[in-house]
């Protein structure tokens, strides 16, 4: 999301990193590059305007540390301030209190409020809650269907509601029948026009007075910029909004919605949707987001979402196969799998340090995550065996291979021959004690840990 802002911020800062001292005409100089910068990721005029005023102020100001470099100096400074324009820390929702607590989500028609129900109920779950579906938007068709087919698919109740009853009395029934049967959270699905209108804050009002809300989240598709910081002030002033769902976060949006919303509502994003799956929900945490737009990656998310994914008898039983070269063509297949539940290639990569200075370099291949379906496809065309043991896969089974996977013989002879040099390599690696037993022994460093 922030790709553009990353490189124009990194092109600053090595202009910056080649002078030997810092001086207030080359910070201003800078700053006004910075400013530019922010304004092409459509942050809003005052904000940028206000971020640049701050950091100016700072980096004149401050004593060059003994330990940095004059451009590491500005990247601290700039940092600091992006954590703050963020939000400064990560605030989860309130699920303490009277139970069921009751969150309800609002925003325009067309944000992703249905989906997002989904998400957040999806979420809830894993960590232990007992989460009630809701579908009170009645007017939009097929909302009710939607959520009820979202709720089957991640086994969530969802209340039976009908285009018979009102919003208002939908939360009323909901709320006495999670009362009856011990569900401790509620989350309601309201209904959202194509623009802010009485006749929606009306409703969204009512509903607030009739059922004792814990949380407001106001949802927002991210890939409509400032207009999203525009409608969440809106709602915020006639609702009193607690947070913001930022959707769509792993599109190609400028991110000045995320710059933006928490310094123009004064509320904080709570969660940001990071892709189409029901398990793609995501806690914002300012200082991971502020580190991935400096170029820094985010290497605590990427051990969070490996953890998510990774049983641990699973990672010690494909640690025992890689040192006594083991390692088959299904436990490559186990590990693609892994991979996309992860999130696309371009998000992983995203969260590797330094990986904005490779994407840089001339003639950098880009992940492409067609190919790693092909690759996939092809390990399925094959048979138990064939898996087990790549070399009895001769000619005439790369022909069957290839017409079973749509791909041609060509690329399963790469496939074949990608996972040979692997095995290679990990052969040469187990012949190297001091490498194996490396990654044995390391361990998360004690700041890094959750």
């Amino acid at each position: 999301m922030f790709e553009n802002l990353t490189d124009r911020l990194e092109g600053v800062f090595k202009k910056l990193r080649g002078h030997g001292i810092l001086t207030e005409d080359n910070i201003k100089e800078s700053m006004r590059e910075v400013r530019m910068a922010l304004l092409e990721a459509d942050v809003n005029y005052k904000v940028a305007g206000d971020f640049v005023e701050t950091v100016t102020a700072k980096a004149v100001g401050r004593e060059v540390s003994q330990k940095l470099s004059p451009g590491q100096q500005v990247i601290k400074i700039v940092h600091e301030e992006l954590v703050d324009l963020l939000g400064g820390s990560m605030e989860q929702i309130r699920l303490d209190g009277t139970q069921p607590v009751t969150i309800m989500l609002a925003g325009l028609q067309g944000s992703g409020k249905t989906t997002t129900c989904g998400k957040l109920a999806a979420l809830l779950k894993s960590k232990g809650r007992k989460p009630y579906l809701v579908p009170a938007d009645i007017y939009r068709p097929a909302a009710i269907e939607q959520l009820q087919i979202l709720g089957k698919q991640i086994d969530v109740p969802v209340h039976p509601s009908t285009t018979e009853h009102s919003p208002v009395s939908l939360c009323r029934q909901a709320l006495s029948t999670a009362r009856e049967q011990d569900y401790d959270t509620l989350i309601i699905d309201t209904a959202g026009r194509l623009h802010v209108d009485e006749a929606l804050m009306a409703e969204l009002k009512d509903i607030q007075a009739a059922v004792a809300l814990s949380e407001i989240l106001f949802v927002a598709d991210a890939m409509t910029g400032q207009d999203a910081v525009t409608v969440a002030d809106k709602f915020n002033q006639d609702l009193e909004i607690s947070g913001v769902v930022l959707t769509k976060m792993e599109g190609d949006a400028r991110g000045g919605a995320a710059l933006s919303i928490k310094r123009v509502t004064g509320k904080p994003i709570k969660f940001v949707g990071v892709g189409e799956g029901l398990d793609a929900l995501e806690l914002f945490h300012p200082d991971r987001v502020a580190s991935r737009i400096l170029g820094m990656g985010d290497v605590l998310t990427l051990i969070e979402k490996a953890e998510a994914v990774v049983d641990k008898k699973e990672a010690e039983e494909l640690a025992r196969k890689l040192k006594r070269s083991e390692f088959t063509l299904e436990d490559f297949l186990d590990q693609i799998q892994q991979i996309k539940k992860m999130g696309s290639l371009e998000q992983i990569l995203g969260m590797v340090p330094g990986i904005n200075k490779l994407k840089q370099l001339k003639n950098t291949p880009k992940p492409d995550e067609k190919e790693l379906g092909k690759t996939e496809a092809i390990i399925r065309s094959m048979t138990k065996k064939e898996r087990s043991n790549h070399r009895i896969i001769d000619s005439s089974r790369r022909l069957r291979i290839a017409a079973g996977s749509g791909t041609s013989v060509a690329e399963v002879n790469r496939v074949l021959a990608s996972y040979s040099a692997m095995l290679k390599m990990l052969k040469k690696m187990r012949g190297k004690p001091s490498v194996m037993s490396g990654m044995k022994r390391r361990k998360v460093p004690k700041g890094m840990r959750r």
